[in-house]
């Protein structure tokens, strides 16, 4: 028996909580966009009278203007965002506990048990379009498969507020004719290598030989090819089964370019400090610390390097950054963003060999020091007591990583599976 899958999608769904919440500008052309004043000053989403004027997700706020001088720019709330994506997956629990989400806006469900109770796919995927236009005053599409990635095609086919099914007997003529570039995970590059070799569409890849396609793409040609064909069996995770932490990190593309080592020295601090408080905060320490650098002319390259032992120490991590920083950078241009990243994660309270050549007395000084921050941090703000490092520069001051984020997409594959 064919399982029943799926994805719905929130129309343009920043820009549409936006307009939702502001009657006065919901027929203008709206974009919501970051702040060009902390140099983030992209494209987030788009309505549908600013996408009819070509302007895409991801490009300048200038060049948006360009395309519609009257475009009205707003900045995110991710709070509301993530207050209406709640929303949506109660409406979502109804009809599955087999729920995946995808980003804020996106998700698959698996209703393969409920149609008995709710109806077919079909019936229970315009159900959910019509509660979520009424209840929550925004509209979606819904793709309706017999497999996650036919279910994502479905419904970024027909926008918005549209059901569109796809099965075994239809999916040559609705799929295949479709650009390469559709297919989930292909993305610019795969897209190129494919077009070079003439596979342009999804039907290419699916009628090209998987053994030519992992000659020039691996394994993930492989995986490709089967997307096209329709062979995708990977399960609708439940929403209960919460994902393992891989790693914890934060990045962030800073107030000016950074032009030495004190300033990226500061900023690795500022960065540590915020994963240092999550890996505290979640009861795990991490064996291994890794970096990501990108410059002005957006280069950008990863470096990692193994701890001693574990920890959760914000100043071991801002120390092994600026070595593995050191060891890496050469200055050719000033740096633009900086991350860092706890990973190979231990509990904290997991039994380990003492290192003969650390400071015990001096580590566990350390870790009560921090612990004491964190609490102060959490009763009067983050900003209430800083290191010292930072009255060097007024720019790094107020940098708060822990809030001043932005939310991006799960992955398809469950961590350490991608091919």
């Amino acid at each position: 028996m064919d399982r029943v899958i799926l994805h719905s999608d929130l129309n343009n769904f920043y820009a549409s909580v936006e307009c939702l919440y502001r009657p006065e500008i919901r027929h203008k052309p709206v974009a919501v966009c970051g702040d060009p004043a902390a140099r983030q000053g992209i494209v987030l989403a788009k309505n549908y009278p600013a996408k009819a004027t070509g302007i895409k997700t991801g490009e300048a706020i200038w060049q948006a203007r360009q395309k519609c001088p009257g475009l009205v720019v707003v900045p995110p709330n991710f709070p509301l965002y993530l207050r209406f994506a709640h929303l949506a997956r109660e409406i979502y629990a109804d009809y599955t506990d087999q729920i995946e989400p995808f980003g804020l806006d996106e998700a698959w469900l698996d209703v393969t048990g409920s149609r008995e109770i709710c109806g077919d796919g079909v019936k229970i995927a315009d159900e959910i379009r019509e509660r979520i236009k009424f209840e929550m005053g925004v509209t979606a599409s819904v793709g309706v498969s017999y497999n996650k990635i036919f279910a994502k095609l479905g419904s970024d086919m027909k926008k918005p507020d549209a059901t569109t099914v796809i099965t075994h007997d239809n999916f040559k003529e609705l799929v295949w004719p479709l650009p390469a570039g559709d297919l989930l995970y292909v993305g610019r590059a795969t897209q190129r290598k494919l077009a070079r070799r003439g596979i342009n569409s999804i039907g290419d890849i699916a009628q090209s030989p998987p053994e030519y396609l992992k000659s020039f793409l691996g394994k993930w040609g492989e995986v490709l090819w089967s997307f096209a064909n329709g062979n995708d069996h990977s399960p609708v995770t439940r929403i209960s089964e919460a994902a393992l932490i891989k790693s914890v990190g934060n990045s962030i593309t800073t107030p000016r370019d950074l032009e030495n080592d004190a300033d990226v020295e500061m900023v690795f601090y500022v960065l540590s400090e915020s994963v240092a408080a999550r890996l505290r905060k979640h009861g795990l320490k991490c064996r291994t610390a890794q970096i990501h650098i990108r410059d002005n002319s957006l280069f950008s390259f990863d470096a990692q390097g193994k701890f001693l032992e574990p920890t959760h120490l914000s100043s071991d991590l801002a120390e092994k950054a600026m070595e593995l920083f050191r060891a890496q950078y050469g200055w050719a241009r000033p740096i633009r963003s900086l991350g860092v990243r706890g990973c190979n994660l231990v509990t904290a309270e997991n039994n380990e060999q003492l290192c003969l050549f650390a400071d015990e007395e001096k580590r566990l000084k350390q870790e009560k020091v921090e612990a004491t921050v964190d609490v102060l941090r959490h009763r009067f703000g983050h900003l209430s007591i800083q290191r010292a490092v930072l009255l060097q520069d007024t720019d790094f001051r107020t940098i708060n990583p822990q809030e001043d984020h932005v939310i991006h997409p799960v992955g398809f594959f469950k961590p350490g599976k991608l091919p």
